[in-house]
């Protein structure tokens, strides 16, 4: 896989750091999946299946903003080091006025943009789409696990919202009852009908996304570790998005384990469209706020 490609190359030209909103940080990490294998494979994926988009997401050009391609983060290090490298990434990202768009990996890379943006940030949420609650304190003899991240998170005092939740253990259950951890998951939007998410008044105006792709239901993204029936459909995830966002600045987002799946295009073209689409959302967001 060629990871010279910048993200949507085949379709802009290759654009500078200070002129580009959008900064696409690839962070291959892949140090404690426990099931399926290759998210250190997903983001040279999913750049090279942005060659084949449109630069038109159906309501704008998200694309005139500029898209700057970061190095590849070198990930070869501990768990710790690595997320310290991230969070240098995005930090450098903010303090600039961008927008970091972080490619993993696995979900312990949201750990170290979280980081970064709270050297920068004193107030800020994250929103979180996944099929896994992601609040163990340890799983498989680590703190660092894709499992721990929303726990990491937890312990920094950022405020957090779970979408599409749908396998989570029973101490995760009493974890997030008893920190009142706000929460959609999966079965009650689709109990409801209803994608339309209201947060709470007091929940920061500064949010953080982060998009593990197995929040969606696996027949639109099936390339990831642990895949889980029962989540978001295309439309249905763009209108949380949507609704979380209205009023709201977004500071950044993150796509995660994602994992190709050879010869399978599908998988990673829709990941690459997920994250221009989501470009167009912060696009339009920052007109709107």
């Amino acid at each position: 896989m060629n990871k010279n490609l910048n993200f949507l190359g085949s379709e802009i030209k290759e654009t500078s750091p200070d002129d580009a909103l959008f900064h696409v940080i690839p962070a291959a990490m892949e140090k404690s999946v426990s099931y399926g294998t290759g998210t250190s494979m997903g983001p040279a994926a999913l750049i090279a299946a942005s060659q084949q988009l449109e630069v038109y997401d159906g309501y704008s050009c998200p694309s005139d903003e500029g898209i700057y391609t970061h190095p590849f983060i070198d990930c070869r290090g501990s768990a710790e080091e690595t997320v310290k490298i991230i969070s240098s990434a995005v930090s450098s990202a903010v303090n600039s006025g961008k927008i970091p768009v972080t490619l993993g990996g696995e979900h312990t890379v949201t750990y170290g943009c979280v980081q970064g943006l709270k050297s920068v940030y004193d107030d800020f949420g994250v929103i979180q789409y996944d099929a896994h609650a992601d609040l163990r304190d340890t799983y498989e003899g680590s703190g660092y696990s894709h499992a721990c991240v929303m726990r990491r998170i937890f312990e920094m005092n950022v405020p957090f919202c779970q979408i599409g939740i749908r396998s989570i253990s029973p101490a995760e259950v009493n974890f997030r009852n008893e920190n009142r951890i706000i929460h959609h998951d999966a079965k009650d939007l689709y109990a409801k009908n209803d994608f339309n998410i209201i947060l709470p008044a007091d929940f920061p105006r500064n949010i953080y996304i982060t998009v593990d792709v197995d929040g969606l239901d696996p027949s639109v993204i099936p390339g990831t570790g642990t895949p889980e029936p029962g989540g978001l459909f295309w439309y249905d995830f763009f209108k949380t998005v949507e609704s979380v966002s209205a009023g709201r600045k977004i500071i950044g987002f993150d796509v995660v384990e994602f994992a190709p799946i050879e010869n399978f295009h599908t998988a990673e073209f829709t990941g690459a469209r997920l994250i221009y689409n989501m470009m167009g959302i912060v696009q339009r967001n920052r007109r709107a706020v």
